[in-house]
């Protein structure tokens, strides 16, 4: 929206109230954890007890209210990714799950090649790897150089059929120059995949932009939505080279005729979810990203950097440890993660979260992932907490 709530408040000042009651977290917690799982805003929270009351009291007799709500949703991520069409989401579980669609729908052949990086969590690994089994080979690139990107466009060949990617590292917090890599892969005919699930919700993100084929993220993360709920983009060309792999009442075209005989696979993204949508998690992935949306994601971008920026500052200036995360503005995202110089990772963060510091392991270090209505007094004492 064009008058953001943040846009006078400045990138990293006090929030509106109407920002800050959305986040009524307890006095005793910091949560700095984005980056894994997210709490919930308070309208997401409302939005599940109406649900459940409404279930309580009169089952399913809206179920036609509900389904507005799904098509809310939908249109939701298609803007939140700036995708052509609504049609190309589809509503699947887990990024996990929608990669293994990918994996399994495309039609390969042995000796095809599938790049990836070598910081990729495993959801954007095994999947890939798991087709050894009918010749396909995944290439892990070493992407710890200045040139990440130019190491992946440098492996690509003939033969490669996929390069899937995350668009921020999980561990490392390095964000990727996604729309150099897809210009790449559209020049090799090699399909573009991204697993999205550090950026959306913390940064904007534009699916046609950086010509992506797929993009495909959980809710549960920097959407501060629930677990059990994950978009699934698919580009309306590329849909009919993916294989159906499981079938149902919900993928077909006349969903809801269920005396027809004869049956086609829906046009659309539905095509990929083969039965009852998750109506809880959509009614609460919907109210978060209503709050995402209505901020902004430009402006949720710039407070996000801006606090996360603050706490690379506050630790590189300390002279202390040693950053993992990259220390270029245009590479840094929403995770900082750093390594203690005078006890182990496990014992810093064993005495974070005794303190209240919600965070994780991860890269070898302490990674620490506010989000853009994070306050500077939580940041404050992680990192007072790191340094003592």
């Amino acid at each position: 929206m064009n008058d953001s709530p943040l846009r006078s408040a400045g990138s990293f000042a006090a929030l509106p109230a109407a920002i800050t009651s959305e986040f009524p977290q307890a006095a005793d917690v910091y949560y700095l954890n984005h980056a894994a799982v997210a709490p919930w805003p308070h309208r997401t929270r409302d939005a599940v007890c109406r649900f459940a009351d409404e279930n309580l009291r009169q089952g399913a007799r809206d179920y036609p209210g509900w389904l507005a709500v799904q098509a809310r949703l939908r249109a939701q991520l298609c803007q939140l990714i700036n995708a052509p069409d609504a049609a190309d989401i589809a509503l699947l579980k887990n990024t996990s799950e929608g990669l293994s669609l990918i994996a399994a729908g495309l039609a390969w052949q042995a000796g095809d090649e599938i790049v990836i990086s070598d910081q990729e969590f495993p959801s954007n690994r095994i999947p890939w790897q798991a087709l050894a089994q009918r010749g396909v080979r995944t290439i892990m690139v070493d992407i710890s150089g200045d040139a990440p990107e130019q190491a992946l466009i440098d492996a690509l060949t003939p033969r490669t059929r996929l390069l899937s990617i995350s668009s921020v590292q999980y561990g490392t917090g390095l964000r990727m120059d996604l729309t150099r890599l897809g210009e790449a892969c559209r020049d090799n005919g090699t399909l573009f995949c991204v697993d999205a699930i550090q950026t959306l919700g913390a940064l904007p993100f534009d699916a046609r932009a950086c010509h992506a084929d797929f993009v495909v993220a959980d809710g549960h993360k920097w959407m501060l939505g629930p677990e059990g709920l994950a978009l699934f983009y698919c580009r309306a060309p590329v849909r009919e080279q993916l294989a159906l792999t499981q079938y149902g009442w919900h993928m077909v075209e006349d969903a809801g005729n269920y005396d027809r005989a004869d049956w086609a696979p829906a046009a659309s993204a539905r095509r990929f979810e083969c039965g009852s949508p998750n109506m809880l998690t959509i009614h609460a992935l919907s109210a978060s990203l209503s709050l995402l949306l209505e901020v902004g994601m430009e402006h949720v971008g710039e407070a996000l950097l801006a606090r996360s920026g603050y706490l690379d500052q506050r630790l590189r200036e300390s002279g202390r440890g040693r950053m993992i995360s990259p220390a270029c503005d245009t590479r840094r995202s929403g995770i900082i993660t750093w390594q203690p110089d005078r006890e182990t990772p496990a014992a810093a963060y064993a005495r974070l979260q005794a303190a209240g510091v919600v965070c994780a392991q991860r890269a070898g270090g302490i990674r620490l992932s506010p989000h853009f209505y994070t306050d500077q007094s939580v940041i404050d004492r992680a990192v007072d907490l790191l340094l003592a």
